[in-house]
Formats: C-alpha cells, structure tokens, sequence
C-alpha cells in the first residue's frame, strides 16, 4: 500500500511539473508576440504621429502633445485624427467625440495649466447653464426684510418651481446688484445705495445659484472699504464672481467651468451709469470693469476665446424702465459677438428687452429684476443648453415678480410675457415651450 502511494506521488509530481512547463513555454510564448505587437504598435505610433504633423496646418498637433494623448488614450485616438487629417476632415471638435474632452480641456491637461479661477463638475451629456437677472439681497430694501418676516427661508422669496430649475441647472448666475458688508459710508450723491451682511451670501445656497457677476452700479455703494468687505466675504464663502476686484487684473478675470469635457468662460463689463460713481478697478486700486469704451472687453473676450471652448459675456447696460435699445448696446454687442463671444446676456434695465441673433450667436439685452424690489415685474429664467455635440440650444421662462415673491408663470401668462418678447425682439422667435430661434 505504502508503495501504491508513492508511484502515485510520483506520479502526480511529473503531471504536475508538465503543466508548470507548459505554462512556462506559453508565457514565453506570449511574451514574444507582446514584444512583436508592441514593436509593430511602435512602428505604427511613430508613422502616424510623423503624418500628423507633416500634414497638419495647425501647428498646435506637435509631437509632445501627439505623444501625451498616446500614453493617455492609447493609439487609436492617433489612427482616428490621422484619418481626419489624411481626408481633409479634421476640426477640432473631433476631439470631444473621440475622448470626451475637448482639445482645449486636453490641452489644459497636458500643460498642466491649472487654474484657482476653475470649477470642474463631473457630468456627462448636455450642459445647462441658467441666467436671472438683478438680485438685491440688501438688508436696507425690500426683499430681505420679507425673507425675515415670512420665515421660510428661501421659499418666503421664491416659489418652489424657481428654486427647482436653479438648483437643477448645473449652472446657474445671478447679478449681485449691492454690496456687502456690515462697514462703509453711503456714496454721497447717490439716491439708492444698497448693502447686505456677509451671512445674506447663504442665500445664494439657497437658490443654487453657482456664479455672481459684480460689474454694475451697485456693488461700490458704501465706498471703498465695504467693496473690499464685499470680495472677501465672497472668497470666504467660496462663491465665485467676475466683473470686479481689488485690482484692474481681479476685476478682468474670467472665471471657468469645465464640465462634460467642455470649457466655458464667463467674463463681466458694466456701462450702466449715465452719472459715473462707481470707480473702475486699476492697477493699485479696487472696482469694477468697465467698458463704456469696448476696446478692453474686446481684447479680454479674444484672449478667453484662444482659452476656452465657450465665452459668455454678461454686460451691465441699457436704459432703466424701457425696454427699447440704446444704439450702444447694438453695436458693441455685434463688436464682443466679432471678438469671440458665443453668447451675450444683459442685466440693467430692471425690466426685459428683446433678443438678437448675429453671425448664429444670441444677444439677450435684458434680463430684468429677478428678485429685486416691491414692483410688479415680467421677469424669467434664460436657459442656455450646451448639447453634448458641442451645439446650443436657448429657452426662456417666463416669471413674475410682485410683493417681493417671484414666481414660474403658466398657460396664459406665460403665453402674454412670451409675445412680448417676441414684439420686443429683432430677429429671434419664441415659441410656447420657451424655445428661442432665429427668424
């Protein structure tokens, strides 16, 4: 029996040293044609890439750049941009397609460009962007002391349905039409000067309103000291703003959102005061960004444009209480489209005011009071949607401001503000699902 177990044994070892073998002689095996397909792959890498760039007009398709995507995403990526290339078809937004991000969002990353002035959102599949008007969450007007006195936070000031497509937005801006601040001197002069206590920026929060623009005629009320108040308290609060700053480069800073591998830049001007009070932001002194003349705001939306795949404009302008245009607003407007911008959105005239399309890019002028003062306002929501092919699509919805509330307007109210702005507007249509198209 004894030996029985050790011819088995014996057996069993030489059985299982040929499996070992084997399994020695295939990964050599399979080692070899690693090596072999990998020398191939090499061989097709460096063709490809040598193509590329023989046959690329845009000398951005260098080899480092080339090299980065193929440790990034494999060769594959190459085969599709060589074949773009090799029949006249390559365009930029191929790289979307292909990655999910865009050249300039890969581009970003290669350069390790970083910027504090970015916020990322994880998502995939059409983007969209909501736009109110003027906000004022000042404690010394009207909204907020019925936000106190209703005690239901943000529902006392907003009904639901506003407050669901805010938040449901992926991004959504605001005017911030006061400064805050618990310091500071009333302006002398000025009739209406607005200020708010740093905790009023949890309203924000509140609306889901992601991004405030500060170039208007409001913010520098209360003078100096409160406007500096006023960008720290936002900093504190990690709410982002544009249009302004303690300095001339502060207040020209776009800031960005990448989401859905698209990069959109906003950027924020004012020419709102016919009796200039509010200082423009220099270079050793705080303020707003101005473009009463346009040559600045050009340039700045021309350098954000070789930056960013979208530039959105936003532009304090207009004649208040009409909702007739200012031959200014036409013409620069025409003049940032030129530049590069891709939308244009105007508060200011605290009511609304038509739409325009130039060269297939839209021009809302005015937005009107969203939430701002004791009148009964047409208001609404403009929405930008940014379709996962890199196309946009424009809606507007409809609201209404009265006794310091602001609410979704239906059926034949909407229907009325909707055929307004089609009255009000130059070459735009809206039809009853709010969608915005040119005539």
């Amino acid at each position: 029996s004894k030996k029985k177990v050790n011819t088995y044994f014996l057996c069993s070892l030489s059985s299982y040293n040929i499996i070992i073998f084997m399994a020695i002689i295939f990964l050599i095996g399979l080692y070899k044609y690693y090596i072999i397909l990998s020398k191939n792959n090499e061989d097709e890498y460096i063709e490809i890439i040598d193509n590329i760039t023989s046959n690329n007009q845009n000398k951005e398709l260098n080899k480092e750049f080339l090299s980065w995507i193929y440790n990034e995403y494999g060769l594959n990526i190459l085969k599709n941009i060589n074949y773009e290339i090799e029949n006249n078809s390559y365009s930029k937004n191929i790289w979307h397609k292909l990655t999910g991000k865009s050249y300039i969002v890969l581009d970003d990353l290669f350069r390790h460009n970083d910027n504090p002035n970015t916020s990322i959102i994880e998502k995939n599949g059409d983007i969209t962007l909501s736009f109110i008007g003027d906000i004022s969450l000042a404690d010394n007007w009207y909204i907020i002391p019925k936000y106190e006195e209703r005690n239901k936070g943000i529902y006392g000031i907003l009904s639901e349905d506003t407050v669901k497509i805010l938040k449901e937005s992926d991004i959504s801006i605001a005017n911030n039409e006061f400064t805050i601040s618990n310091r500071g001197t009333k302006l002398p002069g000025k009739t209406y000067t607005f200020r708010a206590s740093p905790e009023r920026i949890s309203i924000y929060d509140e609306m889901g309103v992601d991004l405030v623009t500060l170039a208007n005629n409001h913010v520098y009320d209360f003078g100096d000291i409160a406007f500096n108040d006023m960008i720290d308290s936002l900093n504190e609060h990690k709410m982002p703003y544009i249009g302004a700053g303690k300095n001339i480069d502060e207040a020209k800073k776009a800031y960005y959102f990448i989401i859905n591998g698209y990069k959109i830049a906003f950027v924020n001007a004012t020419r709102a005061e016919k009796n200039i009070m509010t200082p423009a932001a220099t270079n050793d002194s705080s303020g707003v960004l101005r473009c009463y003349d346009p040559t600045d705001f050009i340039n700045i939306i021309m350098e954000e444009k070789n930056k960013s795949d979208y530039v959105i404009a936003l532009i304090h302008w207009g004649r208040e209480d009409s909702h007739e245009l200012e031959d200014v607003q036409t013409e620069s407007a025409k003049k940032y489209i030129d530049a590069g911008a891709d939308a244009i959105i105007g508060t200011h005239a605290h009511v609304l005011q038509g739409i325009e399309f130039y060269n297939n890019k839209p021009i809302f002028y005015n937005l009107g009071d969203f939430i701002f003062n004791n009148e009964n306002k047409d208001t609404g929501i403009l929405q930008i949607k940014l379709l996962n092919d890199g196309n946009m699509e424009y809606y507007f919805i409809p609201a209404y401001e009265s006794n310091e509330y602001t609410k979704i307007l239906y059926d034949s109210e909407k229907q009325r503000i909707i055929s307004n702005m089609n009255t009000w507007s130059i070459n735009a249509t809206i039809d009853n699902n709010g969608k915005i198209t040119e005539k």
